[in-house]
């Protein structure tokens, strides 16, 4: 069995009582975030919940209305914040040339922080029952304040089958936007393991933006799932975004971060849908093979000029995350493989040749074979041969490169 993770994003109806409550609150967890973080900044990165709670827990409980579980969960949120943050440093390594005039890639850790991290929002952490409880029949959800427990109602409309006994509800996270009060539930389910001993489908996908995804079957039938109006779209985007910044008022400013909050939305529900539909199309029981696509940059010469950096900012990991864990709901997995060469290699005669490719015409062309196709339906049929070697037992399938038919 596997543990599938959700967050339910709820809608909370306080009144201006209540809404006032609940701001307090948040301010207060804030600060004391802040006190935590700046301690831990202080004291060589310790992360031990342990000890920040016997170096801090009596301080806040005098100084703090906040109650005995939340200063707890003061703790715990700190803790979590900078270990996601090591292991993002740990994931993107300093990049620098060495003496030799060579590029370099050097580990990161917690020590090149120059100052602490800041929790610039205020903010909530609620623990299921100790600070939040459904009660009346599902009606009415009571929560935490500073002062007592309070009652209100919320939006349950589209969340029915998260309350069903197979979700476990977790902790939640108490957040306003635009004076709009949600609540975000952690939710986890368990379900069956991918097998992947009982002859699965395999769907090698080639993602880029002419086309955001091509996927190449068992079967040998290819999905394209076209990426022009998502580049038209981006390119309206950016048209708005400079003549904002050549105006460089403060309401420019703020529209500005209006722009990339709406844009940001947008990208999200394209990467949501194509997952969904990716994962309906092939169904339970599908290995996706997907390229890691960590530190690649793809080529823009068939991109206008006004796009050519469009490549570098598209949430390709985002579409990697959702089809991740869409997969893992239906008793499919993703596996990625190294890109090396899949653009390049013939699928008939095996010979890999990067001028066989055309990006012009959006050909391949084997002068070898003259197996002909487009090229990036050939991307996701090498991706699709490098999952059946997944599958045979090969722990990093990748293409070796040949110059001459294998």
């Amino acid at each position: 069995m596997v543990k599938l993770g959700r967050t339910i994003k709820m809608r909370l109806y306080p009144d201006t009582d209540q809404a006032e409550q609940f701001l307090a609150m948040s301010k207060e967890y804030q600060r004391l975030a802040n006190i935590v973080s700046q301690w831990i900044f202080d004291h060589e990165f310790q992360l031990s919940w342990l000890k920040i709670n016997h170096h801090l827990y009596k301080i806040f409980r005098q100084g703090s209305e906040l109650n005995s579980q939340m200063i707890q969960s003061v703790f715990r949120t700190v803790v979590a914040r900078y270990k996601t943050v090591r292991e993002q440093m740990k994931q993107h390594p300093y990049r620098c040339k060495n003496e030799e005039n060579k590029w370099v890639q050097i580990p990161r850790d917690l020590t090149w922080l120059v100052k602490p991290i800041q929790f610039r929002r205020p903010q909530a952490d609620l623990v299921r029952q100790s600070n939040y409880s459904f009660v009346d029949r599902m009606r009415q959800i009571s929560m935490t304040t500073l002062g007592k427990r309070t009652k209100l109602g919320f939006t349950k409309k589209g969340f029915e089958k998260y309350f069903t006994d197979d979700w476990k509800l977790g902790t939640a996270k108490l957040v306003r936007n635009r004076d709009k009060w949600f609540l975000h539930i952690g939710i986890t389910k368990e379900v069956r393991n991918f097998d992947a001993n009982d002859n699965p489908q395999i769907v090698g996908i080639d993602r880029g933006l002419r086309f955001l995804a091509t996927a190449f079957d068992s079967k040998g039938k290819t999905l394209f799932f076209n990426g022009q109006k998502i580049l038209r779209r981006r390119k309206k985007f950016l048209e708005i975004r400079r003549q904002l910044q050549s105006k460089g008022t403060r309401s420019a400013n703020k529209k500005l971060k209006q722009l990339a909050q709406r844009e940001n939305r947008w990208m999200t529900d394209v990467n949501h849908r194509l997952a969904k539909t990716l994962v309906t199309a092939y169904g339970s029981h599908t290995l996706f093979i997907l390229e890691d696509l960590t530190n690649v940059t793809f080529n823009t010469d068939d991109l206008p000029k006004s796009l050519r950096s469009s490549h570098r900012s598209w949430s390709f990991f985002q579409l990697e995350s959702f089809l991740t864990y869409k997969a893992q709901a239906i008793q499919s997995a993703v596996v990625k493989v190294s890109p090396a060469f899949t653009s390049q290699r013939c699928p008939k005669c095996g010979l890999i040749e990067k001028t066989n490719r055309h990006h012009d015409a959006h050909e391949y062309w084997c002068q070898q074979c003259q197996y002909r196709c487009n090229d990036d339906r050939l991307g996701a049929m090498n991706i699709k041969m490098l999952g059946q070697d997944w599958l045979n037992g090969v722990k990093h399938p990748k293409i070796k490169k040949l110059t001459t038919a294998g």
